[in-house]
């Protein structure tokens, strides 16, 4: 786009949204501008010339920012607040940030059980080799756990369980609690088998660890397999942004019917209520079609 061309387009616009345009390319162009100079700074200067102390702080609010991204929904409700002239976008934003900081806290929570599982996979493994190099079930038990870290919280008790004699598989069992790692009750059955009854416990983790991986696998096909319903769930999430938009584009004035009109209004309250419900049923159904 020319210059002109911008120029012509943001001249089209009300006061209010040329400026809210204006300061959203402001301060895209100064955050773009800090962004290229890190980098100058990075490559040119030496190590034994630090970055300046203001470096440090930017960089700790752009990670604080990283993990509070639920509140970038106050700027984009108060620029719709601003385009429209009305403080009604900016209420939504405001409630919508807890219920997006809440999903973002679930998908947390599901990597973080995910990655606690694949920890636990990798630990039957690695005791299962250390066993067979000739190592002591404590001696194994204890370099595994150090090595992945599939015990969690629980890694102190179970290790001074292993080295002093006391009950490993009940210690297993605690620490199968955790979410995410229920294979570890199976490496509590193991070892108590392999106690009692003399069984080979690298035979028996072998046996787990494939099964455990066969699990796995399966979680990843059905998540590949479910990939295209999760797109068209987000695809039906953005149309009525597009819709207001295209609206827009034709000169329909779309915000200021929804915001400053009583049908307007009547309509944004039924639309965004099917909207999240229509969300919630499809994400609910996408979900119940991931457990294996």
């Amino acid at each position: 786009m020319t210059v002109t061309g911008a120029v012509t387009a943001v001249g089209g616009l009300p006061g209010q949204g040329a400026a809210a345009l204006c300061a959203t390319l402001a301060l895209w162009w100064t955050a773009e501008r800090r962004r290229t100079a890190h980098r100058i700074r990075a490559v040119l200067l030496a190590p034994d010339h630090p970055a300046p102390p203001w470096g440090a702080f930017a960089r700790d609010g752009w990670r604080r920012v990283r993990g509070r991204r639920e509140w970038l929904c106050l700027p984009v409700a108060a620029v719709v607040a601003v385009l429209g002239s009305s403080p009604l976008p900016l209420l939504a934003g405001a409630v919508a940030v807890p219920l997006v900081g809440r999903a973002r806290k679930a998908a947390l929570a599901r990597r973080e059980r995910e990655a606690r599982a694949d920890r636990v996979v990798a630990l039957c493994g690695a005791v299962a080799g250390e066993l067979r190099a000739g190592w002591q079930p404590a001696q194994a038990l204890a370099f595994a756990a150090r090595t992945t870290g599939a015990l969690g919280a629980q890694e102190p008790a179970v290790l001074a369980a292993a080295r002093f004699g006391g009950d490993v598989p009940e210690e297993l069992r605690r620490a199968a609690r955790q979410d995410g790692a229920d294979g570890l009750a199976g490496l509590a059955a193991c070892w108590q088998v392999a106690v009692d009854g003399g069984a080979g416990l690298a035979a028996g983790l072998d046996r787990l660890e494939a099964a455990l991986r066969a699990h796995r696998d399966q979680r990843e096909r059905l998540r590949a397999q479910l990939a295209g319903a999760w797109a068209t769930v987000a695809v039906l999430a953005v149309l009525p942004v597009a819709g207001l938009g295209l609206g827009a584009a034709l000169g329909a004035r779309p915000l200021r019917v929804l915001l400053h009109t009583p049908a307007g209004l009547g309509c944004a309250a039924v639309g965004g209520a099917l909207e999240a419900l229509g969300l919630w049923w499809a994400a609910r159904i996408v979900r119940a079609g991931e457990r294996p």
